[in-house]
């Protein structure tokens, strides 16, 4: 078997869209579950699957996996790529009247609702892993908080469009959403500097960290003034 170190991130990238758009074939012929629940749904039993293939004896397999793994910037290719990418495609199918005309709610929901998320998720977490022999710090559970409490864009829209939900509540929580994702990452960066180096930041650092992770804005904005192009162009 070739070995992962050879490949580009070209190649790699096109090794993982085409697993992702397969199994979006096999959730859409066989499950029939909302396109991204039904691929993770999916990504999770595969995974579940190559760790029981370790314990079979296919290690080759798996060391293969893990240096293609070990080849990716996961911060990068996390926050530069698909985080802009789902930003810019969730935000190109907001209407930005709407969007303005809900913005007290929608302003709430994801700054407040996304930290009281954390620490609620953070709490949980914190309580249950000594049931499974496990301890780790508040800090580091809450770190896994603020990384899993954004929420994607594009398959809440998915999701809302599919169950027919009013407009009002189909604006609210997709432009949420939409704006959940830079507050995850501030505190997410925040919590991870503090971890890391032990100290407290300064308001200076909180400050260049809103302005450097809150670039994702750029995004949002970019993708709703595409919008508001196609619709002039639709309407002329």
């Amino acid at each position: 078997m070739a070995s992962a170190t050879s490949l580009t991130i070209l190649e790699i990238s096109a090794i993982f869209l085409s697993i992702t758009a397969s199994l979006t074939y096999v959730n859409h012929r066989f499950i029939g579950l909302p396109t991204t629940i039904g691929v993770m749904v999916i990504s999770i039993v595969l995974s579940i699957g190559a760790i029981f293939l370790g314990f079979l004896g296919f290690d080759q397999l798996i060391d293969y996996e893990v240096s293609l793994l070990e080849q990716l910037d996961f911060t990068e290719v996390l926050l530069d790529g698909m985080l802009s990418m789902l930003l810019f495609a969730g935000a190109l199918h907001v209407n930005i009247g709407d969007l303005r005309r809900y913005k007290l709610p929608i302003g709430i929901l994801a700054g407040l609702g996304t930290i009281v998320s954390a620490m609620l998720i953070a709490t949980a977490v914190y309580f249950m892993l000594p049931i499974f022999g496990f301890g780790l710090p508040f800090l580091w559970c809450l770190l896994f908080g603020a990384l899993i409490s954004p929420t994607d864009p594009i398959a809440v829209m998915g999701i809302l469009a599919s169950a027919g939900a009013p407009k009002s509540i189909e604006t609210v929580i997709a432009g949420e959403s939409l704006f959940n994702d830079g507050i995850g990452v501030v505190i997410f960066v925040l919590l991870l500097g503090i971890l890391s180096s032990g100290d407290i930041p300064t308001i200076n650092y909180v400050a260049h960290t809103l302005a450097v992770e809150g670039g994702w804005r750029c995004d949002v904005w970019f993708g709703i003034g595409c919008d508001f192009v196609l619709f002039a162009k639709e309407h002329r």
